[in-house]
């Protein structure tokens, strides 16, 4: 076996989803595995290079994992000018995505980034369009299609389990508190949209491709966006204004005749088994679909309910539906797609998931916005480069 070392610029690794799932459980955990076998004699090794905004902090990380101090830095100019860094990943603020991403594409870097790609469609294609140009491939986070129960709902989709899918109703969120008695679990700046935050931002770039690789391009979208909570607590204690939405409410039309509805919320008590959960609905079975669960109901096993508001249910709902078993070992899915996108990059493997794949995402965010702002359903135009 020969072993190539990789070294990849992480910037933003300091915040909750850059250091949880793409340091430790993605690039720490491949080194923990003992590299990417590539299967072809050679294993990739990954050599993280932290960056971010605050010395001390990266330094602790350095510290915490076993990491050379060497391979941290403040100057993003600086990594993106090292020539031995192959990679640039960014996990940072939104707000300012686009702009570092338009100097490591620049720079020569392939480039792997979390979503949104950038604040508006325009900006979004243009980075798809300057990667194409440069001749680097670029890789943007899709966590969720790699998720166990919608790899679960995959393999019914696949296998003609409902027969004609017809809807599809999604809920998701949790109650983030507001910060003043309780520390909120999300950070301000998802709040203020002046820095990149909002609901609608953040989440329906992941409902445009859970959509479009499950069930079919999104052809409208109508929504409403709100902000059922005026005031939250910084980090310091200090009382600020909420300027982002913290709920949404979509309906978007698929190719085919399918309807999804998809709820989200920051401000919702959760009174489901997870904090997401799809339900798919289909001419000759249902099935809902969570973040690890799955559980169906077959055409032939559907119970016959009969609407008596007079008497108590005597049955429990829930117990009518059966278990869609693992059938296999899932990782974890942030890890599965750096591998996927690795193997792309060194490898030649096919992948998709590109900055083209990123601008739809931004540009559902946007039709939702201008939707919710007109109080109109609009179409979603097909993009391309």
């Amino acid at each position: 076996m020969t072993r190539k070392t990789v070294r990849i610029a992480m910037n933003g690794v300091t915040g909750r989803m850059g250091y949880r799932q793409h340091l430790v459980r993605s690039i720490l955990a491949l080194r923990e595995q003992g590299g990417l076998d590539l299967g072809d004699g050679t294993v990739l090794w990954p050599e993280p290079v932290l960056v971010g905004r605050r010395e001390h902090a990266l330094k602790a990380l350095a510290e915490r994992h076993g990491l050379d101090e060497a391979n941290i830095s403040t100057d993003v100019d600086a990594v993106l000018a090292d020539d031995s860094v192959d990679i640039f990943f960014d996990a940072a603020m939104t707000s300012g995505r686009e702009e570092v991403l338009k100097k490591a594409i620049a720079a020569g870097k392939h480039i792997y980034t979390e979503k949104p790609t950038a604040t508006g469609l325009d900006g979004a294609i243009e980075l798809a369009r300057l990667a194409r140009e440069k001749g680097v491939k670029s890789g943007v986070v899709q966590d969720k299609l790699f998720l166990p129960g919608l790899l679960k709902l995959k393999r019914l989709i696949d296998g003609g389990f409902f027969g004609r899918i017809l809807s599809v109703r999604g809920e998701f969120g949790y109650w983030v508190f507001e910060g003043d008695w309780q520390e909120a679990q999300r950070p301000s700046w998802n709040y203020r949209s002046e820095d990149g935050g909002g609901i609608v931002v953040d989440m329906f770039p992941h409902w445009e491709y859970v959509l479009h690789e499950l069930f079919g391009r999104v052809t409208s979208v109508s929504a409403l966006a709100t902000t059922h909570i005026p005031t939250r607590w910084d980090e310091n204690g200090k009382p600020y204004d909420a300027t982002a939405d913290d709920s949404a409410y979509g309906i978007f039309e698929i190719e085919g005749g399918i309807v999804a509805q998809i709820n989200s919320s920051w401000d919702v008590r959760v009174n489901r088994d997870e904090l997401v959960e799809f339900q798919v609905d289909g001419t000759e079975g249902s099935a809902v679909a969570g973040l690890r669960n799955c559980r169906v109901q077959h055409r032939s096993s559907t119970p016959k309910p009969v609407w008596n508001p007079d008497l108590p249910a005597t049955y429990s709902f829930r117990d009518q539906w059966q278990e869609v078993p693992d059938n296999t070992e899932f990782d974890n899915g942030f890890k599965v797609q750096w591998e996927l996108f690795l193997k792309h990059v060194y490898a030649g493997a096919d992948y998709h998931w590109d900055l083209l794949a990123g601008a739809r995402g931004v540009q559902m965010a946007e039709l939702g916005l201008a939707s919710s702002a007109e109080g109109r359903r609009l179409d979603v135009p097909e993009i391309s480069l």
